[in-house]
């Protein structure tokens, strides 16, 4: 493991930029974004200069956009893609820390010195990881005194590496706007402060910023300063906490090598919170049975949870399994082991009382924990808000093994107003292409004139296509037309609630001419 966070350190960061864009497969020069729960979480150069940025949501981003390509972010799969340019940097050094899908991190002192000086090496990394993307995206690298100024330095979208001068990081990041912090909650206090750069939030006496912030707010305040960006109260840990895993027989499959990385997680975790601790950053090292050796390191800004342990293995392997068949093990995984570094001061876990974690929850856990080995990890689900303006729109479903249930917090849904969103409550069950027979007094289909109107009350419903039911009450009809630019996805509805007499209430609309059954409330 490296030590590219240890004070006075020279580090390097390779920087992919728009790396969920990439791979997704849309190219850097066609308008697309990748989303995450509604949101954007990265677009493409063209997407950008129309105004589709960071944090918009999904119809936002549509509106300014029409011809937009919409990805779901698929953080497995951006692990799987950059392991090819993890490849070519360990050309130059074999020690490499993942961040994040698309930024990696070393300690470039013994490389520059083999290489001939921090700015010929990582000229040569950036034209070995254009070799490999072939144009996809550009390739940035940044060196400084600590991760946080190298991190800085490779987003400052120069043509050649930034290489900030041994000992002057706190110069450079000193002008830098304070929310490169990149902590929403605690920039937006100390803009109301009025410190608007990071020199200004260095300034402040550490002692006050404690009192203030408490041990995040002082890690941060080390980052602004240009400091070491090793937690001050990290150790580092004995060597009887890591754990592995033999697995007999191999594993081949990446859902089989998922459920022993949540095993060997939920281990980890267990010994760091029997010392009270938790880990920031952690090697995994994987055998196959042939004796191939593979190694990674991974960070994290704050403590990993079980749920960060398990998604940074899980990924790991997924990469390692499916990379190209150069570099895959040639067998299956015979052995499995995570290494904890830089122990944190565990934050401690409210139990029972109002609310927290009681014995119910870790209940729960476990039986999850035994379903995915039941019916393998992916088939395990759980629900995830999204937003939306029909129902099954709102809610998306998730691998179990990607939430840590135990530490989950319940979220306030979003109650912005959603234009065209149906009101709450909604339907307790869907149904996709289910058919129904809705009719006047007459005896007549019901339909829905151009300007929302119905041509008349409706007065009988057929589900099963033999029996009617008279409607004792209905409501509507509400409007949707969405992504009217295009032919292959526009959709245009009236949605109406009805009530039959035996009280069964029913979303349903009309569409190209028919009636369907949306859902049953």
């Amino acid at each position: 493991m490296t030590h590219a966070d240890r004070p006075g350190t020279r580090v390097a960061v390779v920087w992919c930029r728009d790396w969920p864009v990439v791979a997704a497969g849309i190219p850097a020069d066609e308008p697309g974004a990748v989303l995450h729960a509604n949101r954007v979480v990265a677009s493409s150069e063209a997407a950008r200069s129309v105004g589709v940025v960071r944090g918009l949501r999904r119809r936002e981003a549509q509106q300014r956009c029409p011809e937009l390509a919409i990805s779901e972010r698929d953080l497995a799969a951006e692990t799987r893609s950059f392991e090819e340019v993890l490849l070519a940097v360990e050309a130059f050094t074999p020690r490499i820390e993942l961040t994040q899908p698309g930024t990696c991190l070393f300690d470039i002192r013994g490389p520059s010195r083999y290489f001939g000086g921090d700015q010929t090496l990582s000229g040569q990394i950036i034209d070995a990881v254009d070799r490999v993307l072939d144009g996809r995206t550009v390739t940035a690298v940044g060196v400084a005194d600590g991760v946080f100024a190298a991190r800085i330095a490779a987003r400052s979208r120069s043509a050649n590496p930034t290489i900030v001068p041994a000992g002057e990081s706190p110069e450079f990041l000193a002008p830098l706007p304070i929310t490169l912090l990149d902590r929403p909650e605690l920039t937006s206090v100390l803009w109301q402060l009025g410190l608007r750069t990071l020199g200004d939030f260095a300034a402040l006496d550490p002692v006050d910023v404690l009192g203030r912030f408490s041990r995040e707010g002082l890690s941060a305040h080390r980052r602004a300063a240009g400091l070491d960006d090793r937690p001050p109260d990290a150790t580092d840990p004995p060597e009887d906490m890591t754990a592995s895993m033999a697995i007999d027989p191999p594993v081949e499959r990446i859902d089989q090598a998922a459920f022993v990385a949540r095993q060997l997680a939920m281990q980890l975790h267990d010994r760091l919170s029997a010392r009270g601790a938790a880990c920031s950053r952690i090697t995994i090292e994987a055998q196959s049975e042939h004796g191939e050796s593979f190694v990674r390191g991974w960070r994290h800004e704050g403590a990993l949870s079980v749920a960060a342990l398990t998604d940074r293995v899980r990924w790991q392997l997924d990469g390692w399994l499916n990379a190209s068949p150069v570099v895959r093990p040639t067998g299956g995984l015979s052995f499995l082991s995570l290494r904890p570094e830089d122990l944190l001061p565990a934050s401690g876990r409210q139990l029972g009382f109002w609310g927290g974690e009681t014995e119910a929850d870790q209940r729960a856990g476990r039986a999850v924990a035994r379903l995915e080995a039941l019916v393998g990890v992916e088939n395990v689900q759980v629900a995830e808000w999204r937003g939306g303006r029909e129902p099954d729109d709102a809610i998306g479903l998730l691998p179990a093994g990607t939430v840590d249930l135990a530490e989950r917090q319940v979220q306030v849904l979003d109650e912005r107003p959603w234009p065209g969103r149906l009101p709450s409550p909604s339907p307790v069950e869907l149904f996709s292409e289910q058919p129904i027979d809705v009719v006047d007094a007459r005896g007549q289909p019901v339909t829905v004139s151009g300007r929302g109107e119905a041509s008349a009350a409706p007065c009988s419903v057929s589900v099963d296509g033999r029996r009617w039911k008279r409607i004792a009450a209905w409501a509507g009809p509400w409007l949707l037309e969405e992504r009217w630019w295009d032919p292959e996805r526009a959709r245009r509805r009236a949605r109406f609630q009805l009530v039959d007499e035996d009280g069964t209430a029913m979303l349903a609309f009309i569409e190209d001419g028919g009636w369907w059954l949306g859902g049953t409330y």
